[in-house]
């Protein structure tokens, strides 16, 4: 279940990536979609000034708000090779 971590109403564009950037803040970049990258480079959208916290995967909702999940780490066990 996600938690909502601040208010900021976003109003989201189509073709661009909304993410929580090193520095705590929502940044947007340009979809590339099977093209050459381009030259945009990306944007800072809002200050928020989160600190992340290991484990948890920050995003922005539908809302336009920040929030955060546990990250599932499912998968196979590693186990000691056999000889």
């Amino acid at each position: 279940m996600a938690t909502k971590v601040a208010k900021l109403g976003i109003k989201k564009e189509e073709g661009w990536l909304y993410y929580l950037d090193k520095k705590g803040n929502i940044s947007r970049a340009k979809m590339g979609r099977g093209r050459k990258a381009s030259k945009v480079k990306p944007q800072v959208v809002a200050r928020s000034g989160v600190k992340r916290q290991s484990g948890y995967l920050y995003f922005v909702d539908k809302q336009g708000d920040l929030s955060c999940a546990k990250m599932s780490r499912k998968g196979r066990k590693k186990t000691a090779k056999r000889k």
